[in-house]
């Protein structure tokens, strides 16, 4: 995933391989390392999030009016500058481009430790279903570790890229559990939170772009793609909101924004 993106140094210590300084969180900025060209049809839940005509995030359709996507996607941004498309396998054209009227970050989110990194979007105008724009239910139980899943994105296909695949691409990964991604099998420790689940395969990951973008298991939402070290490395799962933790701010979230 995007996992060394957000803090300043991080950045630098994840291209050179260094070491994190102390007490820095590196965030995932979601691009789709080792993945393959898809169309939208067979991800119709998924959506662009765009900030002044660019792509910056992912996210997924909810209900015909409503978006989930991470919190960290909606810092310090206004929704004058915010548009969401949708039923397209190109960020850039195609499908429908709606306005956003509103989001609400889980105000439990914090920027530092990267938990309930979630949020919710109210479009201008509903979506019209179809076989290219369908929402997808949320996951109540989290699935179990080693289930198979997929994320999909925009996000570039290599860490520190500024160019971004323009069709739709996608991932298959394994589920790694909570208290498996945060045992001594992998790097993370207590940075893992109870609000997060993980994912990994060898040399497949998400990256800068793919924030906010769904992990799918099972037909439901499990995931919404968060933060990480590096893209695609060995120690270091991408790590995800976990939907089924977070399932009811969801649903509340949907009727109040």
């Amino acid at each position: 995933m995007f996992k060394c993106l957000v803090v300043l140094l991080s950045a630098v210590a994840c291209v050179l391989g260094a070491a994190l300084p102390q007490g820095m969180v590196p965030q995932l900025d979601g691009r789709i390392v080792g993945g393959s060209f898809t169309t939208i049809s067979s991800f119709p839940w998924q959506i662009s999030l765009q900030r002044s005509g660019s792509h910056s995030c992912g996210g997924s359709i909810y209900s015909a009016n409503i978006i989930v996507t991470a919190a960290h996607c909606l810092q310090s941004v206004s929704t004058s500058i915010l548009k969401v498309r949708a039923g397209s396998s190109y960020w850039s054209s195609g499908g429908v481009l709606i306005p956003v009227a509103a989001f609400l970050n889980h105000e439990g989110y914090n920027p530092q430790t990267m938990i309930n990194d979630i949020a919710v979007i109210r479009l201008d105008n509903s979506l019209t279903m179809s076989s290219t724009i369908k929402t997808i239910a949320l996951a109540t139980t989290a699935p179990a570790n080693g289930a198979s899943a997929t994320v999909s994105g925009w996000g570039t296909t290599q860490y520190g890229s500024a160019s971004l695949p323009t069709q739709l691409k996608y991932i298959e990964l394994n589920i790694v559990s909570r208290t498996q991604c945060a045992s001594s099998n992998y790097g993370y420790g207590a940075e893992i939170k109870t609000t997060m689940i993980c994912a990994a395969a060898k040399d497949k990951d998400a990256c800068q772009g793919d924030s906010g973008g769904p992990l799918v298991s099972g037909g439901l939402l499990v995931g919404v793609v968060s933060w990480g070290y590096g893209c695609a490395y060995a120690d270091y799962p991408g790590v995800y909101a976990d939907v089924a933790a977070l399932q009811s701010w969801v649903v509340n979230a949907a009727s109040t924004v």
